[in-house]
């Protein structure tokens, strides 16, 4: 195959990576998507990453993977060389998960499921650290814009206080990481990236909940920073309903400001359609904004999403919009953002990550207590969440179905007399389903 340059080649390493399973997709996301491809000469691919910790625990990690799929992309045996490059300018508005959108305050629809919340996200932006709302803590359905609030907080305060150091992740990056630090023996730069910011913005947060190496971690994260650096973070629920959040986070989360965000009302999302066609510049009548927030109601991403495919369409076919066609990318869009399937890859990586127990050995055929527990929880879980018999997931774990069985009535009994246990199997369950 020929590859005409260096960006095509990192392109076709991470297509290699994903397609063949060689990185998960959490660990692609987390660690290898935003590698910026510097050079390739003298039989050596440059990558940069952005700080020293990232650089160490890629090397330790993922990049003897990345060396032999660029050598079976390309054809020839070449090394992966990671450096750090501190010196480039920020991305100021641009969210690095979706290049497209540009997060902002302004381009916020604020109705009256939203008002609080961009309230209180405004005063932190304004004033980081120096304001009521330390910490900040927003929740609601997913869709609902709790990402697009923290993205405005992160970029406003990167334009506006240049000098200060912000960080923003997801709660499941911030666990991956974590367990990526002691792999590698690397906690303490794990420390100095988390613990030296001048704002931390954790999206996500429940995503922690039930794991006890992240919740320390993020404890005592928490009271480095706090109160003279600010945290906001977001989750699907208010801190009481996360069962399986430690009280002493629990407790820090409601000392500071909580604000809940609802599904938008028919004339903010009328608004929010609005406002995106004028940004992608798509000539669309009120009629057929009203009918498209009339059907999608409770999801902000799927108003974007109809949007996008309107103007995609127009702008290849040079046609106008008809209530037929709409319909339909409606159907499309609704389709597509339907929640991502449960497997029983999903689940075992979530219980590998609440036990800390390897996916690998939950899959194994190890004795070992913890593994035994965390395989048992594995087989129950997929029990409770796939459509699978105790023949299909035997096959799964190398297990009869006998066994499955009695496994299944085992947890059953567990979480019965154990409450804390059911409400960290119950957390689990909530986090794969959504």
């Amino acid at each position: 195959m020929a590859i005409n340059s260096l960006k095509e080649l990192w392109e076709l390493i991470i297509l290699d990576c994903r397609n063949n399973q060689k990185i998960s997709e959490v660990g692609l996301n987390a660690w290898i998507l935003d590698l910026i491809p510097v050079s390739a000469e003298n039989g050596t691919v440059t990558l940069a990453t952005n700080n020293e910790w990232k650089k160490k625990s890629i090397d330790g990690y993922y990049k003897s993977i990345l060396e032999k799929s660029c050598e079976e992309v390309s054809g020839l045996p070449m090394k992966i060389e990671i450096v750090v490059q501190t010196d480039e300018p920020k991305k100021s508005v641009t969210d690095s998960l979706n290049s497209e959108i540009v997060y902002t305050f302004d381009n916020f629809v604020v109705g009256p499921s939203n008002q609080i919340a961009h309230a209180s996200a405004k005063a932190v932006a304004a004033k980081p650290y120096l304001n009521q709302y330390n910490p900040l803590f927003l929740y609601g359905n997913s869709g609902v814009g709790k990402t697009h609030l923290m993205l405005a907080i992160k970029n406003s305060i990167e334009i506006n206080f240049p000098e200060k150091k912000v960080l923003f992740l997801r709660g499941e990056q911030f666990t991956n990481e974590l367990i990526q630090a002691i792999r590698t023996q690397t906690t303490d730069l794990f420390h100095e990236r988390f613990r030296t910011v001048d704002v931390l913005l954790i999206d996500d947060i429940h995503f922690i909940a039930g794991k006890e190496q992240a919740q320390e971690e993020f404890f005592n994260t928490f009271n480095t920073l706090y109160p003279e650096r600010q945290i906001v973070v977001t989750s699907d629920r208010p801190p009481k309903e996360i069962k399986t959040l430690e009280d002493r986070i629990r407790s820090r989360m409601e000392s500071g400001m909580m604000a809940d965000i609802q599904s938008p009302d028919f004339e903010t999302r009328v608004g929010i359609l609005k406002q995106k066609a004028i940004q992608l510049d798509l000539n669309i009548s009120d009629d057929i904004l009203y009918a498209i927030a009339e059907q999608i109601k409770t999801n902000i991403r799927q108003l974007e999403g109809i949007i996008k495919k309107l103007k995609a369409y127009v702008t290849v076919h040079s046609s106008t919009l008809t209530p037929p066609m709409v319909n339909k990318y409606i159907r499309d869009v609704v389709s597509e953002t339907l929640p991502e399937p449960i497997t029983v890859e999903r689940i075992v990586d979530e219980v590998s990550r609440t036990y800390n127990v390897s996916a690998d050995d939950i899959y194994s055929r190890k004795k070992q207590a913890e593994i035994a527990y965390a395989r048992q929880v594995s087989m129950y879980i997929v029990s409770q969440a796939m459509s699978l018999s105790s023949t299909e997931i035997g096959k799964r774990f190398n297990k009869d179905h006998t066994t499955v069985l009695y496994t299944i009535e085992k947890i059953k009994k567990k979480i019965k007399e154990n409450e804390s246990e059911r409400c960290l199997i119950e957390d689990i369950l909530k986090n794969i389903r959504t």
